[in-house]
């Protein structure tokens, strides 16, 4: 192909030059052909990519296939239930409710309600108007040893940090949390200015590599931490132990990312790729969490502090609940991610084969503080695909006491899947720091459209638990929620994840 494309070169080249002799206009033709024959002779010289090579120009295009696949299949080849990471339909519910467009669905479900893993909750034949229902219900966060509960909406902005995530991104969620009375978790990446220029009530996430409480040689800072906790914003403190979609990893923000700004936020070196180690350093075992707890809940003057993880060995969960019994330490909130999780970057081996999925993560968390008796201190927050108004009622009838949406709350501000997140090449300026593709994305609007996604999410699941016949969230059960198994055998959450007695553990 190489002789080929050096002969087809020549010649056309040749033969471009002599017509151009007696028809000038000819010139204009190498404005086209010149690039490609340029292109080839790069490609020709290429020392790295043998089918570029081999195969000049066309071995190019094989590279731009590859960018463009993703989109190609999203708008074209997709059905509307077999994309991912989230499928057009859950993603098309989310631009609906975030632009308050008619979000209702013709011509009956698109799911296939006969397939093993379908799932639903029964109705009431006495439902309850969903108008006689608390429209914005809210949960109190804060244990006995708490001085300043928090009352929490029960959807939430999950973990996104500045710096995975642009600064009118931030802004735009922030401003959405003000809006519409909801909470605005920070990521590990620390407090930044834009998470404080809208007012809405922050949950700042302490990772392992505690950004923006650290010192010099990365350990905790105690001085930082409690000037940034004391803060009227920060309204909870989540310890990062691990997320859903890189449990056991720990954080990355390329170089290309971290620039002055952000390096400053965080305390680390600017044009650097920052790692968050694997696991803390300001403790070793359950004990000294319990006691790094109480640390922080002093520090910050006594406001709610938990923790989040994603399940992996359950005997180190159950480790944890024995400290809680030994120290007197409780959390007061602990955050339950599950392995469906997304971020902006993670080895493919974490994102699809390490840590427990949500609900069987939920299921047994829940379970575990109520066996030991700390279910009624500790509320439970639950992450991983929380989209829609069923979602959260099924995190719900597992245990849940609030909810948490990262994607969703992307998808509201505009993020189209490009799955570009880890390149700093986002589409829609939402995961990047590239200034020319920010600025595209409007601030005051996304504001909007991310309040009116949660309100309408809220209301759908309000609305939901109405037809149930259900009038309080904390009577939504696990025998409300069937699924499928196969095609002869249906089971309820509650006969799937059999309900632990309170103390059966103790």
């Amino acid at each position: 192909m190489r002789n080929q494309f050096i002969g087809l070169s020549i010649v056309t080249t040749l033969t471009l030059v002599i017509l151009s002799l007696y028809y000038p206009w000819v010139w204009w033709s190498f404005v086209v052909v010149g690039p490609i024959i340029l292109l080839g002779i790069s490609d020709i010289l290429d020392k790295k990519h043998t089918l570029r090579k081999n195969f000049p120009v066309l071995g190019a295009l094989r590279y731009v296939m590859e960018d463009l696949r993703p989109k190609i299949y999203q708008y074209f080849i997709e059905s509307e239930t077999d994309g991912a990471p989230i499928n057009r339909m859950f993603r098309s519910i989310v631009y609906q409710r975030a632009k308050g467009a008619l979000s209702t669905n013709p011509f009956g479900t698109k799911l296939d309600v006969y397939l093993d893993g379908y799932e639903w909750a029964n109705h009431s034949i006495h439902p309850i108007n969903h108008h006689d229902l608390d429209a914005h219900p809210r949960v109190m966060i804060g244990g006995p040893a708490c001085k300043q509960p928090y009352s929490s909406s029960i959807y939430n902005v999950s973990a996104m940090s500045y710096g995975a995530l642009s600064d009118r991104a931030i802004e735009a969620l922030n401003g959405g949390a003000k809006l519409g009375n909801f909470a605005h978790n920070t990521g590990e990446g620390s407090i930044s200015q834009y998470h404080l220029k809208h007012g809405g009530d922050l949950i700042w996430q302490i990772g392992t590599g505690y950004f923006g409480c650290r010192n010099k040689d990365g350990t905790f800072n105690e001085e930082m931490f409690k000037e940034k906790a004391s803060q009227h914003q920060v309204k909870m403190i989540e310890i990062k132990m691990s997320q859903g979609a890189k449990p056991g990893h720990g954080g990355i923000l390329p170089a290309v990312k971290n620039t002055k700004e952000i390096a400053a936020i965080r305390a680390v070196e600017p044009h650097t790729r920052v790692d968050s180690p694997p696991a803390h350093s300001a403790f070793g075992n359950p004990e000294e969490l319990m006691q790094f707890i109480k640390k922080l809940r002093d520090l910050s003057g006594g406001k709610p502090v938990g923790f989040k993880l994603c399940v992996g060995n359950k005997i180190e969960f159950t480790d944890l609940c024995i400290a809680m019994q030994n120290t007197g330490i409780t959390p007061d909130f602990i955050t339950v991610d599950g392995g469906e999780g997304g971020t902006g970057a993670a080895p493919l081996e974490f994102s699809n084969n390490i840590g427990m999925p949500l609900r069987d993560g939920l299921a047994f968390v829940c379970d575990s503080l109520r066996g030991y008796g700390f279910k009624k201190d500790v509320r439970v927050l639950a992450s991983g695909k929380i989209l829609t108004g069923f979602h959260i009622f099924r995190a719900f009838a597992l245990g849940a006491d609030a909810c948490y949406s990262a994607r969703g709350m992307m998808l509201s501000l505009g993020c189209i899947q490009a799955l570009e997140c880890h390149s700093n090449n986002c589409p829609t300026g939402v995961a990047t720091q590239q200034q020319h593709l920010i600025k595209g994305l409007n601030v005051e609007d996304k504001i909007q459209r991310v309040a009116k996604f949660h309100n309408e999410t809220v209301m759908s699941f309000v609305e939901f638990m109405g037809a149930t016949g259900v009038d309080s969230i904390s009577k939504i059960k696990r025998h409300h929620v069937y699924r499928r198994l196969d095609q002869e055998r249906i089971k309820t959450y509650a006969e799937i994840y059999p309900n632990i007695k309170v103390g059966e553990y103790a």
